[in-house]
């Protein structure tokens, strides 16, 4: 994980094995969710499509309903390219939001991330 002033938010790109990679880190909020959904569309616009698309979210240190909603769209969009988005390392705070609104079911979730 790439170090980052405490509280920003930062997502970025890699590669691995089995497709692009997200690592997000930091706040994800009304404010910062922008940055994921920028990061998340340019990753399921390349061609050809990713078969599977992670979001590794071992460094999100804060998490509300905009992060929430934007993985949920990014899952949207990604069902019509038959990319599968896979959460990955989620925090206690993000398994939490996961766990009570329910979506966590929605995504398959990992407890680690592809080699690159």
């Amino acid at each position: 994980m790439s170090a980052h002033a405490p509280g920003r938010f930062t997502a970025t790109v890699r590669d691995s094995r089995t497709g692009p990679v997200i690592e997000a880190a930091g706040e994800l909020d009304q404010d910062s969710a922008i940055r994921l959904q920028t990061v998340l569309r340019r990753a399921l616009a390349a061609r050809p499509a990713p078969a599977v698309l992670v979001v590794d979210l071992a460094g999100v240190t804060f998490f509300d309903s905009s992060g929430l909603n934007t993985l949920v769209q990014a899952r949207r969009e990604a069902e019509r390219q038959d990319t599968v988005v896979r959460l990955a390392r989620p925090t206690g705070i993000v398994a939490l939001v996961l766990e009570i609104t329910g979506i966590g079911q929605v995504f398959p979730i990992d407890q680690d991330v592809p080699a690159g």
